[in-house]
C-alpha cells in the first residue's frame, strides 16, 4: 500500500484499495448469498460489484476515452441498469468483469494528467483528479454498503447454523 508519494501515486493507490475492499465484501459468498436482497433496492453484494464495473466504463471508457456505448466492454449507461445481474452470471464472473473494467480504467486514466479536463453535460468541466477522487468516494461508499450486507448475511448464516 502506498501511503506517501506524489498525488497521483497516492490517489491511484487509494482507488485500487477501495476497488479491492468492495470485492472483499462479496468474496467467499455462495451464489444465492451474493444475490440475497436485504434492502428494497437492487443492492446486493453481487449487484454492487456489477454497478462498480459499469461506473468504471461510464467514467473512463465513455467520458475520458470518449467511446460510444457500443465500444465499451459492457453496460455503460447512467441508470439503474448498472445494478442488473443476469441469472447466468456468477459472482466470479462479475468480479472478473469489475477487475477487467478497472484494468482498462487504469490504462485510460494513465493517459491523462490530474489537471487535464473534459466537459460533460451534467457535471460541467471536470478534471482527472476529480474523477479519480469521485471514484474513490463511490467505491468506498459501496464497500460500506457491502460490509453491512455481508454482516447481515453472515449473521443469518450463524443463526441458521445454531438452529441446525
Amino acid at each position: 500500500m502506498i501511503t506517501a508519494g506524489d498525488d497521483r501515486q497516492i490517489i491511484d493507490a487509494m482507488l485500487d484499495r477501495n476497488r479491492r475492499a468492495l470485492i472483499d465484501t462479496a468474496r467467499g459468498l455462495g451464489e444465492s448469498e451474493a444475490r440475497r436482497r436485504l434492502v428494497p433496492s437492487l443492492t446486493t453484494p453481487i449487484s454492487l460489484i456489477k454497478h462498480a464495473a459499469a461506473a468504471e466504463r461510464i467514467w473512463f471508457q465513455r467520458h475520458w476515452a470518449d467511446l460510444d456505448e457500443s465500444d465499451c466492454d459492457g453496460y455503460a449507461r447512467r441508470d439503474a441498469g448498472t445494478f442488473s445481474v443476469d441469472d447466468h452470471e456468477t459472482l466470479a464472473d462479475v468480479i472478473d468483469e469489475f477487475e477487467r473494467a478497472s484494468t482498462r480504467s487504469r490504462d485510460i486514466a494513465s493517459r491523462f494528467d490530474l489537471d487535464d479536463t473534459i466537459d460533460l453535460p451534467i457535471e460541467g468541466t471536470i478534471s482527472m483528479r476529480w474523477t479519480l477522487l469521485m471514484m474513490i468516494q463511490e467505491f468506498a461508499r459501496h464497500a460500506g454498503h457491502g460490509d453491512i450486507l455481508r454482516e447481515q448475511i453472515d449473521a443469518a448464516g450463524t443463526v441458521e447454523t445454531m438452529r441446525s
